[in-house]
């Protein structure tokens, strides 16, 4: 149920939207310049994100890992003696 208030409301939007001719109200040359920015804003954060994900290796390591074997495999060096 509308409350008075929001009757009155309505009734000024809907009579201030009568007002205007619809074919004068356009989003204009402004419109489709925002549009065109913000597409090609997509379209460079895309292929960014395109070249930054092929960086990736998505290949796993085994569990043992080689920098754990190579860490481990190294001589100790003996303390000379002289």
């Amino acid at each position: 149920m509308m409350s008075a208030t929001s009757t009155l409301a309505l009734t000024h939007f809907v009579t201030l939207a009568d007002s205007f001719d619809k074919n004068k109200v356009t989003p204009g040359v402004l419109g489709f310049i925002v549009f065109a920015v913000i597409g090609g804003a997509v379209w460079l954060l895309m292929k960014s994100m395109n070249k930054h994900m092929k960086k990736v290796d998505f290949e796993e390591q085994p569990e043992g890992g080689e920098a754990g074997t190579t860490a481990s495999a190294a001589p100790a060096a003996a303390p000379k003696t002289g």
